[in-house]
């Protein structure tokens, strides 16, 4: 496997950002909510000002995963996979608010802003019907979200093809919330892989959610889709960067079968039913939930202090990812922060439970495992013990 481990970070010289300080620092002086280490802004419920509940909202998007979207329609003329962008808009923000333990009566809007030249009306339906597939699925298993329409807008002056974006919002009691400050030495953490087949999805999940796909797509994609698609990038990304892989979209990976568009483009895995199943019986006992987002497996250092979070048995790293790092300019030690590597969920809990809570989520077909512990340390941190190396990072 040919690494490169140079230290320059191409990703950012893609005009992109895995962990965003940033927009961090922008935002350091304002409130923190109710909540300031809850992975989402909790706030009073101004709705009807019972003290006893708390508004949660926050917004997010399938990100550049549409341009992937783009391409792979434009070579294969498959509508379909614009349903899975909508279910990317949705998961990467109702997998946020389960993770402060709001896991139902969540109401969602869609925005999709849009180059009309090159992204028709069918297009936008695939995406409407794809949010209300995704919200009729999840409604089967006990995950209640109430679409309330949105907007579409023509930016062709500002958007080379497709954005897709939504905003949630959900009404919780304040003794539910799952606050993160909880987190202290002794937990152990349950990890929730993010590849395989769940009993709710209808095909083979590649794993990478929808973080990182810049780099992915431009990793791992040849130079014949920048040229044939050059509304798909920015052309302002330095041309040693830009789609610099071997492969092309239908080209098949051979350890799953699945060619790499595909892949890429797996529906973002919601956890949804796995984690309200644990909450319903073990709220309790869980210290604190992480959706290993933007940052990858370093996010948990956004919501900690004065421990070091030691991960010594991660999931083999999937087939997916292997590819990744076989045509990455990152090094592995930052490719642990643009992407999952393998799992994309953790729960930071009592170890009392943790066995409970790996046989539900393998109910579900997600395997799940202990894949460390939380140890006191002087400095926040997170070491990973990787069949890759060893790799500390630090607040």
């Amino acid at each position: 496997m040919d690494i490169v481990n140079s230290d320059q970070d191409s990703y950012l010289l893609r005009g992109v950002s895995s962990s965003k300080e940033d927009v961090h620092k922008a935002v350091d002086l304002l409130d923190k909510g109710l909540y300031p280490k809850a992975f989402c802004k909790i706030v009073p419920d101004y709705l009807s000002n019972d003290p006893d509940y708390c508004l949660v909202m926050h917004a997010d998007g399938a990100g550049t995963k549409s341009s992937l979207a783009y391409v792979y329609w434009r070579e294969t003329s498959d509508l379909s996979v614009w349903r899975g962008i909508a279910q990317d808009a949705i998961v990467m923000n109702t997998d946020d608010l389960i993770c402060v333990g709001a896991c139902d009566n969540i109401l969602l809007s869609s925005t999709i802003g849009r180059n009309k030249h090159r992204i028709p009306g069918e297009v936008i339906s695939e995406i409407i019907l794809g949010n209300q597939l995704f919200t009729d699925k999840m409604r089967r298993y006990g995950i209640n979200i109430t679409l309330t329409g949105g907007e579409t807008a023509d930016v062709g002056d500002l958007v080379s093809t497709i954005i897709v974006d939504s905003t949630v919002c959900a009404r919780m009691k304040r003794d539910d919330v799952i606050d993160n400050s909880r987190i202290s030495p002794g937990d152990v953490i349950v990890g929730l892989s993010s590849y395989g087949k769940a009993i709710y999805e209808d095909e083979y999940n590649g794993g990478i959610g929808s973080n990182g796909l810049t780099a992915a797509r431009h990793d791992l994609f040849s130079s014949v889709i920048g040229n044939r698609y050059p509304e798909s990038y920015n052309n302002q990304i330095p041309k040693e960067l830009s789609y610099t892989g071997s492969k092309m979209p239908e080209e098949i990976e051979p350890k799953t079968g699945i060619s790499y568009g595909k892949l890429l483009l797996s529906p973002t895995r919601s956890y949804a039913p796995v984690i309200k199943e644990v909450l319903s019986k073990h709220r309790k006992n869980v210290n604190g939930i992480i959706h290993c987002s933007g940052g990858g497996q370093t996010k948990i250092l956004n919501f900690v202090e004065g421990v070091c979070v030691v991960k010594n048995n991660l999931f083999p790293v999937p087939p997916l990812f292997e590819a990744l790092m076989d045509s990455s300019r990152n090094n592995i030690k930052q490719m642990y922060k643009v992407y999952n590597m393998g799992h994309r969920m953790e729960l930071y809990l009592n170890e009392v439970v943790a066995s409970d809570v790996c046989e539900i989520s393998d109910s579900y077909g997600i395997e799940a495992r202990i894949i460390g512990r939380v140890e006191a340390s002087k400095k926040t941190s997170v070491r990973l013990i990787t069949q890759y190396g060893d790799f500390l990072y630090e607040k």
